[in-house]
């Protein structure tokens, strides 16, 4: 998914934005038979996590820790509707009115009821006084506030939210932090996903040129999902550059001289539903050249 917050939720051109909503459809199954000698097997795609009590103050990410939480929204939307009104502040609200389908309301209001009581139980408070606030755009050449989503007045709890198809993902550390998720289609193929691939960097575009045609779909949405989260976590969303950050292949699929990704940011693959790939970038304020890796937890959100 691409840059969406509570504050200003519009989205950003993304893998789904570049076609037509698709029904859900499970991933590709991992096709182990093609593979070169020497390629680690794909991912298997994981399941819907299971529900987790919420989070309180003593929960809160540590040094190195990503807490990740997964709410498979349409058991949860009616709960969340129900709460909506005297939980989403002004703009959010204004925001939902906005929405022309209902499919795209339930998504909203879920995934952003959803955020603000995991928000709330780490503050302690209640989820409709959690205050919102954007920080100053990360693109060099621009100062106006509309950057990184970020609580106001907190220093040392940030966030990100992500949703796509019937799936919203929320990560929270104490660093600065993107997450993305996204949800398979199967009509993106062909020069669809040429165009798609040949936006990114030059070297993940050769990356994802050198596997074998059966794996480019799942190559190209986890590097896709990787690069998203970095430009969340740095404050600028996809006017970033897709072309301008090396952030590579998921795990499995990187060519074993991949060169290392954006210095002070470190990744997370995540272990998605089917039909889903889903990654975090969190800060990585580790000695220079220590490539720690954080520590992720991923949990399910139940509403209701």
């Amino acid at each position: 998914m691409s840059f969406t917050s509570p504050v200003q939720p519009a989205r950003e051109p993304g893998p789904e934005s570049a076609r037509e909503p698709g029904p859900e459809s499970g991933r590709k199954p991992g096709p182990e038979s093609v593979r070169e000698p020497g390629q680690e097997p794909a991912r298997e795609p994981g399941e819907w996590a299971p529900a987790h009590a919420l989070p309180r103050p003593e929960d809160r990410p540590g040094p190195g820790e990503v807490a990740v939480w997964l709410l498979r929204i349409p058991p949860s939307a009616a709960a969340a509707t129900a709460v909506a009104e005297g939980m989403l502040d002004e703009r959010e609200r204004e925001r939902v009115a906005r929405l022309r389908s209902e499919v795209a309301r339930e998504r909203y209001v879920t995934s952003h009821v959803g955020l603000r009581t995991l928000l709330g139980g780490y503050l302690g408070t209640d989820p409709a006084e959690v205050e919102f606030t954007r920080e100053t755009c990360g693109m060099p050449d621009c100062d106006k506030p509309h950057g990184r989503p970020a609580l106001a007045g907190q220093d040392t709890l940030h966030f990100s939210l992500s949703h796509s198809g019937d799936a919203a993902l929320c990560a929270v550390a104490g660093v600065p932090v993107g997450a993305d998720i996204e949800e398979r289609d199967p009509r993106r193929a062909g020069a669809r996903l040429a165009g798609l691939i040949d936006q990114l960097h030059p070297g993940e575009r050769a990356a994802i040129g050198a596997l074998p045609e059966a794996l480019r779909e799942e190559a190209f949405l986890g590097c896709w999902v990787r690069k998203e989260a970095y430009l969340k976590g740095i404050g600028t969303g996809l006017p970033g550059g897709l072309a301008a950050h090396h952030v590579g292949l998921a795990d499995g699929l990187a060519p074993a001289d991949a060169p290392p990704g954006p210095g002070g940011w470190a990744f997370a693959d995540l272990d998605a539903p089917s039909g889903y790939y889903a990654a975090v970038a969190v800060r990585d304020e580790s000695a220079p050249g220590d490539p720690a890796r954080p520590a992720v937890t991923l949990a399910g959100l139940r509403l209701g």
